[in-house]
């Protein structure tokens, strides 16, 4: 997908993420190119993403290293390579949805 393309599927949806059909985690996107990603444990992390060498690249606010992927679309769903390391992740998508993602507050519980 190109970038354009991506950001044209993806903004004001919540995609939830499987390795196969495995749940792994959600990811809002948000206008402006601004995402809230959750491993599905009710704790949110805010991030953008950009380009870089074709690939889209995630960075968060507690580590801005960025993780970048290619993301392809394979009979009608979303697939993610994590490019950072080929032998590494590739995500497959669950589902979409508008709703927003479910986060706690900070520090819920402590």
């Amino acid at each position: 997908m190109t970038p354009e393309q991506f950001d044209e599927y993806t903004v004001g949806r919540t995609f939830s993420y499987g390795l196969k059909s495995t749940p792994y985690g959600a990811e809002e996107y948000l206008p402006g190119r601004r995402v809230r990603w959750s491993f599905l444990d009710g704790h949110c992390i805010d991030g953008e993403w950009f380009v870089e060498l074709d690939l889209i690249c995630f960075v968060y606010e507690a580590d801005l290293s960025p993780h970048c992927w290619s993301f392809y679309l394979d009979d009608g769903r979303m697939v993610a390579r994590f490019e950072n390391d080929p032998a590494a992740t590739t995500l497959y998508e669950l589902n979409q949805s508008q709703q927003s993602l479910y986060c706690l507050g900070p520090d819920v519980g402590a």
